[in-house]
């Protein structure tokens, strides 16, 4: 069985949508509250690996928490970041979905979960 580690927050109708597509598949996964539990920092560092190229993918740039930190997240440095992160789970992009320990999946892209989910 696949194993998926699925962050995600109760009031996020983007986590809604890609909970009930994950079910409607029959996908098993270990649900966590993101805003009480955020990613662990080894899942944090291999997004940061991931989308190295644009780090601001991980953050939730929409949400209230990042724009009142009005920040430049190229200015920072990976501890910085990983500490932000760690600090408030509203500031990660969510949902924050851990494929077999080794892919994360940020945000719900139905095509992007088919593709990668198999």
């Amino acid at each position: 069985m696949k194993k998926i580690i699925f962050y995600s927050y109760l009031k996020c109708s983007t986590c809604r949508k890609a909970e009930k597509w994950l079910k409607s598949k029959d996908f098993e996964f270990q649900k966590i509250d993101i805003v009480k539990e955020p990613p662990l920092v080894n899942y944090l560092n291999l997004a940061l690996e991931q989308y190295s190229d644009d780090k601001k993918k991980i953050f939730n740039a929409r949400g209230k928490a990042f724009k009142t930190l009005n920040l430049n997240i190229n200015g920072l440095s990976r501890e910085e970041i990983i500490q932000l992160l760690l600090g408030d789970g509203k500031l990660v992009k969510r949902p924050f979905l851990i494929y077999e320990g080794k892919t994360i999946i940020l945000g719900f892209n139905e095509i992007q979960y088919a593709k990668q989910l198999r």
